[in-house]
């Protein structure tokens, strides 16, 4: 006899809607990999709450000492509802949110979890699966003032896109079609409280000297009773933007349904995270967004006894075809760390050095490298197509790759930024 949720989830195959998820709740309820039924563990509730500090089963800061939002084994499919990375509601007809401030910097990124994986201890390392991405119905990009070349463009713009299982358009760039390569931007553990205290001092240290961070904050924190104004340990959690040894915010357009990331566990059930979820985006997501979505994510994991340690950061693994651009023709533009006298680079500018300023091109400097080959692109792309430069840019933050060509031939190291053509809907 078909449980309840069965008889939901077969009713939305016969409607046609969902069709692949929906196929995919139903297999992984009916049967597991030793063939006994299993129940679908569902985190998060987009619907029935407005934002991340109402969902229980939402956080948007990371310390050890938050709660576990669900319970699942290894080996168990489970599916986590997800919010878009700014926690807003973003179906055109809706009411501005009023913690739209700021760029909604303080309600980055609501992540659902964190999961508990039974068995899970300290040492070991959690490999999850990503098995399916249903898109929410909508995404936005904006241009950001953490933007890879934001210091050459004052004027603001966002654009709302439609979405489907095969592509995004939208009214604000005409003549663009994005196809879906759905990926999680953050995927991530809890960190220990020896981590915490490494990476808050690291941190802290490299913003004290005037290099570019994002400093601890309490405002719209979730949970509130660990990380919020009256939180008990308000100026220990770390913000989701940067990403870190236990994952987070990598912004990794690889990691696509059939990837698998493999984690380091720092607490007892690793309590694992996943948010930020993009419908599409290029290498480099350079305005500081992509297409940003409500999605509901279907994952899997696996426990790994004495492996591989991973010090520097998250590994995955998947097919050769992710990392192929999605289109028949391309076109390309190339940069080299070279610059006008007098000029220093944003990023560069807090290391106070005297010498900058006066050369005409730096040593081995790949983020210069990459920023010519972006604004080369950004020129393009606005000459050719008749895009403002602001569209430009938004076109290169969801579609066009950064690549390094090589990093040995000094002083001119090279970066490629590749535009693949088949977005434009008429050529």
């Amino acid at each position: 006899m078909s449980t309840q949720k069965e008889r939901i989830i077969i009713g939305r195959i016969r409607a046609g809607t969902g069709l692949i998820t929906s196929l995919i709740f139903l297999l992984f309820t009916l049967w597991s990999r030793d063939g006994r039924a299993q129940n679908i563990v569902e985190v998060g509730d987009p619907d029935q709450f407005a934002n991340c500090l109402e969902d229980p089963d939402c956080i948007n800061r990371l310390h050890p000492d938050i709660p576990m939002a669900a319970r699942v084994r290894p080996g168990a499919t489970f599916v986590l509802h997800t919010r878009n990375a700014s926690d807003f509601n973003l179906d055109p007809s809706a009411a501005p949110d009023p913690r739209a401030g700021a760029d909604a910097i303080p309600t980055v990124h609501p992540l659902t979890g964190p999961v508990y994986i039974e068995g899970a201890e300290p040492g070991d390392i959690l490999k999850v699966r990503i098995i399916d991405i249903d898109p929410g119905p909508w995404a936005y990009t904006s241009i950001t003032p953490i933007g890879f070349v934001a210091d050459k463009f004052e004027k603001p713009l966002r654009v709302l896109w439609k979405l489907n299982r095969d592509y995004a358009v939208s009214d604000d760039l005409p003549g663009i079609r994005i196809p879906n390569r759905s990926f999680p931007g953050v995927v991530t553990v809890l960190p220990g409280a020896e981590q915490l205290e490494m990476m808050l001092a690291r941190e802290k240290a490299l913003m004290e000297a005037g290099g570019a961070g994002t400093p601890l904050s309490a405002e719209y924190a979730s949970p509130e009773e660990i990380c919020g104004e009256n939180g008990s340990k308000a100026d220990e959690c770390l913000r989701t933007l940067p990403p870190r040894e236990h994952g987070g915010n990598m912004d990794i357009r690889y990691l696509q349904t059939g990837v698998s990331i493999y984690l380091p566990c720092y607490i007892p059930g690793c309590g694992l995270a996943v948010g930020d979820l993009h419908f599409a985006q290029g290498d480099g997501e350079v305005t500081g967004t992509a297409l940003e979505m409500d999605a509901t994510v279907t994952l899997t994991t696996e426990l790994i006894k004495d492996g591989r340690k991973l010090g520097n950061g998250p590994h995955y693994e998947g097919s050769s075809t992710l990392l192929d651009i999605p289109s028949r023709t391309f076109y390309a533009t190339t940069g080299f760390p070279v610059k006008k006298k007098g000029e220093v680079p944003p990023d560069m500018k807090y290391l106070e050095s005297g010498k900058v300023a006066d050369l005409e091109n730096l040593s081995k400097d790949i983020s210069l490298a990459a920023r010519n080959a972006l604004l080369e692109m950004i020129d393009y792309i606005s000459d050719t197509y008749g895009y403002t430069k602001e569209q430009a840019y938004i076109i290169t933050s969801v579609a066009v790759d950064l690549r390094i060509g090589q990093l040995v031939d000094a002083p001119n190291v090279g970066v490629t930024a590749i535009l693949p053509l088949d977005i434009f809907e008429e050529r």
